[in-house]
């Protein structure tokens, strides 16, 4: 939209010293003959914006017009920084430039260098090693729909392979654990639902609009069902491992042996992804305890030979 795209400017100006309209133009992907018209605009809605002719020149707006950029401490900027760098994968280049360009326009310039430094210390990746093709433009689709309150039709796999068609009215995308879910109400189920976004296929935008109901967000803690499931297991590993397991215990639940072995005491619960979880590891990792656990993995291992050796 273009107002969007007018205080996205405003923000890259009240950042910058000066800035040209061909390097703007390339910013928010239009024309520099739109960008003149936005600073028109711009200048029309009282804000002081003005024009240095030349090869050195370019657009900007007047220093007392400009924010007092102590509201906001170094360590505050900076960690809005951060979080602005681990949700960019989501985020489309027009919308990431201009929050990024509102977020930088507080920093005063004596210290640029220095939130910079602070705010590239710590990096939040979020995305697979592998990637999803799919994933990026299923999100602007859910995020427009979240925008304009417009409902979402897609197939939907349960953990069965089972196909359903849904219609829901979506209400918040949430990242967990790696994952994507979008809450919504299901108007087969009647009720409010979470999905998981890699089982969601041929997701289409609807031009139903609905009014919002009233939405309460369930936390995504699971406790009440993983909770009395989880025990405590003994696995003996060899040390190669010790990365990939502290992942899942943590290293003090990891004790050296004295061979080149590892002790570990490692949460678990009995379903199909905890003993994937454990074959995952491969030969280089034996439960010791309990014994109705390593029996069930001897079964698992017994019944995957069987398929290559028929």
């Amino acid at each position: 939209m273009k107002i969007d795209r007018l205080i996205s400017i405003i923000m890259v100006l009240l950042e910058r010293e000066k800035i040209s309209a061909t390097l703007l133009a390339e910013m928010f992907e239009v024309t520099p003959r739109t960008i003149y018209r936005d600073i028109e605009t711009i200048a029309q809605a009282g804000i002081p914006v003005v024009s240095y002719p030349g090869v050195n020149g370019g657009i900007s707006i007047m220093e007392k017009y400009k924010v007092d950029k102590k509201l906001f401490t170094q360590g505050d900027i900076a960690t809005l920084l951060m979080g602005l760098g681990s949700i960019s994968p989501t985020l489309s280049s027009k919308e990431l430039v201009g929050t990024l360009a509102k977020v930088k326009s507080l920093i005063p310039e004596k210290l640029y260098r220095d939130i910079e430094i602070k705010s590239n210390q710590i990096s939040i990746d979020l995305t697979t090693w592998s990637g999803n093709r799919h994933l990026q433009p299923n999100l602007e689709i859910i995020k427009q729909a979240l925008n304009e309150s417009r409902c979402l039709s897609f197939h939907y796999s349960d953990s069965n392979g089972i196909s359903t068609h849904r219609s829901i009215e979506p209400y918040q995308l949430v990242l967990k654990q790696g994952h994507w879910y979008i809450q919504g109400y299901c108007f087969i189920r009647q009720a409010f639902r979470l999905f998981k976004l890699y089982r969601m296929s041929q997701l289409t935008l609807l031009d139903e609009h609905f009014i919002p109901r009233e939405f309460n967000s369930a936390p995504l803690n699971c406790s009440e069902w993983i909770d009395p499931r989880l025990i405590d297991i003994t696995l003996l590993i060899d040390a190669s491992l010790r990365e990939r397991i502290a992942e899942h215990c943590g290293e003090e639940n990891i004790q050296p042996t004295d061979s080149n072995k590892l002790m570990v005491r490692f949460p678990f619960v009995a379903d199909e992804q905890g003993y994937n979880i454990l074959l995952s590891f491969g030969n280089k990792c034996e439960c010791l305890a309990p014994e109705h656990v390593r029996r069930e993995l001897i079964q698992r291992v017994q019944e995957l030979l069987a398929i290559y050796q028929s």
